[in-house]
């Protein structure tokens, strides 16, 4: 059996899992018990070692919009304007539609090795279920190999209505899955986000935020925080995008991210739409839409990154892939090495804002582990190196 390699901040406990220390790797013969790789025996190196990761894990995607492009015309614009061209395509949104384009989306991630993923599906203006959840919620079902978890994405003025918050919680408690809200200066945010609140202590639902999407002077996030810390809420809370932090000063900065991190809330970039979509003008942009992932980091904040939209009126380009969301986050953020320190936002630490079991190596089972021919984290992640199940023979 030939030796794999491990980054050691995708083991529970790396000092004690056995093999050789390498660099950011640990080294060595893999040990199999109970169908769980659960140490390595050190050995002499030989020039064959296979990487070995946990499924990857998409906090952040819309299986319901994907795959639109090609039917939308001329589309480009700010994010206003894309939603008005969504809309516009939702004549189209047949059930047929829908479950074959999500499963191309599905089918996407998978081969790019996901486990879990969370899917944002538009609520619509009326009360009535979308279709999109009910197509969705029946793919979750049968879908096997992927935890397909979804959020339901509605105004966070509506959630100011609590008898309506009330009854949209139940339907995403039935399906597993995330309360979530569009936030962007509402009015009624306040008392959106405190109905939000109470409803996910009531049916114990993660919370999910598209925040701030936006170059300006927006105060979602700092609301969503200040809510958290009053409530004490134990559930996850993912704030996506918040790309106005970009926009606050040092000290404000600051502020914020210090109450995320007591919050506990995570943070998630989603590079490949905001840099499409933000700072939209008559020429080249010069600002990143992205929020600042480095300065959340250095404050204690758990920050992630996802695929987001791909191929529909807000990116027309994009892929179901986490490590290529990785990919761009790391050249447009300025993520340095050791790369092995970002991993977890694809995998462990996406897996825990979602309030799933982190799965780390010594927690997934055989089947679900993932390999790579990549001899280093560094490389992992420059090269793209395909991910395949994994093998102990």
């Amino acid at each position: 059996m030939h030796d794999i390699l491990i980054p050691r901040s995708l083991l529970r406990a790396a000092d004690r899992f056995g093999g050789e220390r390498i660099g950011d790797l640990q080294r060595g013969q893999p040990v199999v018990q109970g169908g769980r790789l659960v140490g390595l025996r050190t050995s002499t190196p030989s020039q064959k070692a296979t990487m070995v990761l946990p499924p990857l894990t998409d906090p952040h995607c819309h299986l319901d919009k994907c795959h639109t492009i090609g039917r939308l015309g001329l589309v480009a614009g700010n994010l206003h304007t894309a939603i008005a061209a969504q809309l516009r395509d939702k004549a189209h949104w047949t059930q047929e539609d829908i479950s074959a384009r999500a499963l191309r989306g599905l089918t996407e991630a998978q081969d790019a090795g996901v486990g879990a993923m969370r899917s944002h599906v538009d609520w619509g203006d009326g009360p009535a279920r979308p279709l999109a959840w009910d197509v969705l919620r029946e793919i979750a079902q049968q879908t096997e190999g992927v935890t397909l978890q979804l959020s339901p994405l509605t105004g966070i003025d509506r959630m100011a209505d609590a008898a309506f918050t009330n009854a949209l919680a139940q339907t995403a408690a039935q399906a597993g899955g995330a309360l979530g809200a569009f936030v962007q200066n509402q009015k009624g945010m306040r008392e959106g986000i405190t109905a939000m609140f109470a409803a996910a202590q009531t049916y114990g639902l993660p919370l999910d935020f598209h925040v701030d999407e936006g170059l300006g002077d927006y105060n979602g996030l700092e609301m969503i925080a200040d809510a958290a810390l009053a409530a004490r809420i134990k559930h996850p809370i993912l704030c996506g995008h918040a790309c106005s932090l970009m926009d606050r000063d040092a000290d404000s900065v600051e502020r914020i991210a210090d109450k995320l991190a007591r919050a506990g809330i995570a943070v998630c970039a989603l590079p490949t739409t905001n840099l499409y979509l933000q700072d939209r003008r008559t020429g080249t942009p010069d600002r990143r839409g992205l929020t600042r992932l480095r300065e959340l980091r250095a404050a204690g904040v758990t920050v992630l990154t996802g695929s987001d939209n791909v191929a529909d009126a807000f990116c027309p380009l994009g892929q179901f892939d986490p490590m290529a969301a990785f990919h761009l986050t790391a050249l447009a953020a300025h993520l340095d090495p050791p790369m092995m320190q970002w991993l977890p936002m694809i995998t462990t630490d996406a897996r825990r804002a979602m309030g799933l079991p982190a799965m780390y190596i010594e927690d997934t089972p055989l089947a679900d582990l993932r390999m790579s021919d990549a001899r280093d984290c560094e490389t992992l992640v420059a090269q793209r190196h395909p991910l395949q199940p994994a093998t102990f023979s």
